[in-house]
Parts: structure tokens; C-alpha cells; sequence
């Protein structure tokens, strides 16, 4: 059965032709993986980035057939891309690019086949120019994508939802101990929309945040990181694209560290929000050593394999992406089912529906991970749990 699910049902791969500002056609490689649909119809991210390759979508794709199956959402897994670099193109050209590639993707995709998402390199604005070719081409409105805007069949807290479920998860294992995050300190890394609103919901708590990073280094306030604060980060990084280290001159408490990770700052929670591997075995040492209990990845796969190790040799609670950071995908497959009952439901309605849905992913992981004597291996339980979803289903289907 794992051979199985390790082949992807289909790989397909195509060419996108494409015409920059200045006339000049430009070519590029485009993928769609589609790793199992024994669930529900294939689902996953979109990245558009130098660095994608058939293989690591290939990777990336067997992962979220794993994170999608934790949901208890009817969704399997499948991811996508191009090597296309979005940076320093302009809004035409990122536009007739994607147009270009939805035009070779659009026979192979649906709403009841496969439901792509944004990615890396790939937000709201590039949803919509992808959404906008496919009901060209097809004439059909259905929900063939996530991300939407919210005019055209979005879903409220997407935006919020990765970051929100990774700390509604981390509450989860604070709670399976008789805790909660009042007054404990958190290190968290990135500034981008997982990261501030993972901070968000950490100041809701009653937690206080004291770093955040991009890839030029990372900011520590010891004084905190407010509310107020962190809509700063937020409008800094969205609509003036700055750099984190602008925040030491807007607020004076802070100091900016060029080059280097947060993770050397004393804390009693870590939220790794960054990107892949940016978490080592040295990393988490100094964490556990620095007296940090729980770690909850809101990025994928963030942590490495020596810094999983180091911290499930030191028994400290750590959630792995596939069920911490499932949040996003959790609300995509909302999104889903919104637009096929042609409907919208509120944001408190939404709210609900994320914490439920997070606790669930939690409680799955429980039942699989509790080694006893109080230790609770959730890397173990989140695999078996969701390998086990997915493998009963296949078998029921026979060889297929």
C-alpha cells in the first residue's frame, strides 16, 4: 500500500509560453502532481519559484495527501508550479502568465477533480488571473480554485487561517498538560502572513511575542510585540514590501541581528513561520537548553530531520507542519464547500470551524502518538493517523 501511495496517480508536465514587457517569448516548465484522490478530489498549493522541480513537487505532494487526510475534510493531496521567478516582473507579465499557464492546466483540473491553491510566489492577485482564464476558456463559475477574493467566491479568515490553526494546535498540547499560553514568551520567525497572524493570536491569548524575521536576519523587543505592532509588520511588508529591520527605527526597544535565525532567544514557546529547513539540530538544542516546552511548525517541514530528533529526544511537545500548519488547507476545503453549496458563512461561523477542525487534527494525533508516561510523540501520531485515512480508503477500492 505505501508503494502506492508513494507513485503518484499522475504527474503531468507541460510547456508555458509566455511574452515579457519588452516583446520577447519567454519559456518555462509547468507541473501539476496528482499524488491520490482516495479521499476526495486532489488538493494543493500552486508555487511559482526558481527552485521547483518536478521532484519537489513530486515530495511536496505525497506530504499533503497526509495534511489534507488529518482535516477529516473530504480532500487528497496534489501540488503544483512552474519555475517561474514572479520577482521583478511586472503586473502584465506575471498576468500573461498565468494566463498562459492556466491554459494548459485548465483540461486537467476541477472542481470535483483537482482544486488548486496559492503557493509560494503565488497569492490573491495570481489566483485571480488564473480563475478569470479558466472561466474564460471553460465558461463555467464553479470552485475550481482557492484563495478566491472574496467577491468572487472567497472565504473569510483564509488569510488568517495557517497562522491562527498552528496556535489553536499549540494551545491544544498546552491544554493535554494543564496549561495555557497566558504570560508564556514566544519566538516566532518570518513577517510574512503566517507569522503575523500566528503573532495575532498568541497576544489573543494572552502570550507575548518577542521576535519575527525575513531573510536579512530578525527583530527582538523584549518589551513585546503588540497588536499594534504587528499591524505595522503588516502593512510594512504588504504594501511598502520593506525589510523587518525597519522596525528597530519605528519602535526603539527592539534590536535587529543581520544574518541569523531567532532561535537563540530565551522562550518558553517557538513557532518556526519562515520556510523549509530553517530550524537545525544546533537551532534546537539551544532551544530545549533556553527552556523552551512546545514548538509548533506554522511553516512546512521548517525544523530538520536533526532538530526533530533533538527535540523528541528531549520529550518537549512538537507538532509537525503537516498538522499544525493544516489551518490553511482546513479553510480551503471550507472554501470548497462553500462554493458548492452557494453559500458564505460568517466569520465567527468560520472561527468555530477552525478551532473544531484543529482540536480534531489534535485529538487524531493523540490517539496515535501517546507513548505513555505522559509523552505524546506527535510526529508519530500525525503520520499514522493520516497514513491509516488514506490507506483504508485505497483498500476498500481494491487494486486500483
Amino acid at each position: 500500500i505505501l508503494r502506492r501511495i508513494a507513485e503518484p496517480d499522475r504527474v503531468v508536465s507541460f510547456r508555458v509560453c509566455w511574452e515579457d514587457d519588452n516583446g520577447n517569448i519567454r519559456v518555462q516548465r509547468g507541473w501539476r502532481v496528482q499524488n491520490n484522490n482516495a479521499i476526495g478530489p486532489y488538493k494543493g498549493g500552486i508555487r511559482f519559484h526558481p527552485s521547483v522541480t518536478e521532484s519537489v513537487l513530486k515530495f511536496l505532494a505525497f506530504e499533503q495527501t497526509f495534511k489534507n487526510a488529518l482535516t477529516g475534510l473530504p480532500m487528497g493531496g496534489g501540488k503544483g508550479g512552474s519555475n517561474f521567478n514572479p520577482k521583478g516582473k511586472s503586473v502584465r507579465e506575471i498576468m500573461r502568465f498565468c494566463q498562459s499557464f492556466m491554459t494548459e492546466l485548465y483540461r486537467h483540473i476541477g472542481a470535483d477533480v483537482d482544486v488548486p491553491a496559492g503557493d509560494i510566489g503565488v497569492g490573491g492577485r495570481e489566483i485571480g488571473f488564473m480563475f478569470g482564464q479558466y472561466k474564460r476558456i471553460t465558461n463555467e463559475f464553479t470552485g475550481v480554485l482557492t484563495g478566491k477574493g472574496l467577491e468572487w467566491g472567497g472565504s473569510l479568515i483564509r488569510t488568517e487561517a495557517t497562522g491562527y490553526g498552528a496556535v489553536y494546535f499549540l494551545a491544544n498540547m498546552l491544554a493535554a498538560k494543564g496549561q495555557d499560553l497566558v504570560g508564556k514568551s514566544a519566538v516566532i520567525s518570518g513577517s510574512g502572513n503566517v507569522a503575523t497572524h500566528a503573532a495575532e493570536k498568541i497576544v489573543q491569548l494572552g502570550g507575548k511575542v518577542l521576535t519575527l524575521s525575513d531573510s536579512g536576519g530578525f527583530i527582538h523587543d523584549p518589551d513585546g510585540i503588540t497588536q499594534e505592532k504587528i499591524d505595522w509588520v503588516k502593512a510594512h511588508k504588504t504594501h511598502r514590501r520593506g525589510r523587518i529591520e525597519d522596525y528597530c527605527a519605528e519602535f526603539k526597544s527592539a534590536t535587529f541581528t543581520a544574518g541569523k535565525t531567532p532561535w537563540a532567544v530565551p522562550c518558553d514557546v517557538a513557532l518556526p513561520c519562515a520556510t523549509q529547513n530553517e530550524l537545525n539540530g544546533d537551532d534546537a538544542k539551544m532551544l530545549v537548553a533556553n527552556g523552551c516546552i512546545a514548538v509548533s511548525e506554522g511553516a512546512n517541514m521548517p525544523t530538520d530531520l536533526a532538530g526533530v530528533h533533538v527535540f523528541k529526544d528531549a520529550k518537549i511537545m512538537f507538532a509537525p507542519g503537516k498538522a499544525a500548519n493544516a489551518g490553511g488547507v482546513a479553510v480551503s476545503g471550507l472554501e470548497m464547500s462553500q462554493n458548492s453549496g452557494r453559500r458564505s458563512w460568517s466569520e465567527a461561523e468560520l472561527q468555530q470551524m477552525l478551532k473544531d477542525i484543529m482540536a480534531g487534527i489534535h485529538e487524531r494525533c493523540l490517539t496515535y502518538g501517546d507513548q505513555g508516561g505522559g509523552y505524546i510523540d506527535y510526529v508519530k501520531g500525525a503520520n499514522i493517523a493520516g497514513f491509516k485515512k488514506v490507506a483504508d480508503a485505497m483498500l476498500a477500492f481494491g487494486v486500483v
